[in-house]
């Protein structure tokens, strides 16, 4: 069964940094594509980050690209998410999300495995 388990998240100042970490388990980490996805309520859920654990290759969402990096820990099978000059618009719960095959995605509907979210704030 996969399992995906966020942590991280927070109360943050804008222009502050957040790291949120996915414990991945239940399946070969190396076949799969991982993301990090966003959402407000009353919006949908947004891709912001995307990761290959086989190639390596990254994608990001316009509004985050410069600012958030993904990376993958083999050994540890986890996914992180580095968050640098945090906006109040970056406040959002966070979700881990995991795709058979390598080729990552920024569309939630190609994921059919998620995490239980981590809340991120950005406030003063």
């Amino acid at each position: 069964e996969v399992q995906l388990v966020e942590s991280g998240g927070g109360l943050v100042q804008p222009g502050g940094s957040l790291r949120l970490s996915c414990a991945a388990s239940g399946f070969t980490f190396s076949s799969y594509a991982m993301a990090w996805f966003r959402q407000v309520p009353g919006k949908e859920r947004e891709g912001v980050a995307a990761l290959s654990t086989r190639t390596g290759t990254t994608a990001y969402a316009s509004s985050v690209k410069g600012r958030f990096t993904i990376s993958q820990d083999n050994a540890k099978n986890t996914v992180d998410l580095q968050m640098i000059s945090l906006k109040p618009e970056d406040t959002a719960m966070y979700y881990c999300a995991a795709k058979n095959g390598y080729a990552w995605s920024l569309q939630p509907r190609n994921y059919n495995s998620w995490g239980q979210g981590t809340q991120v704030t950005v406030s003063s």
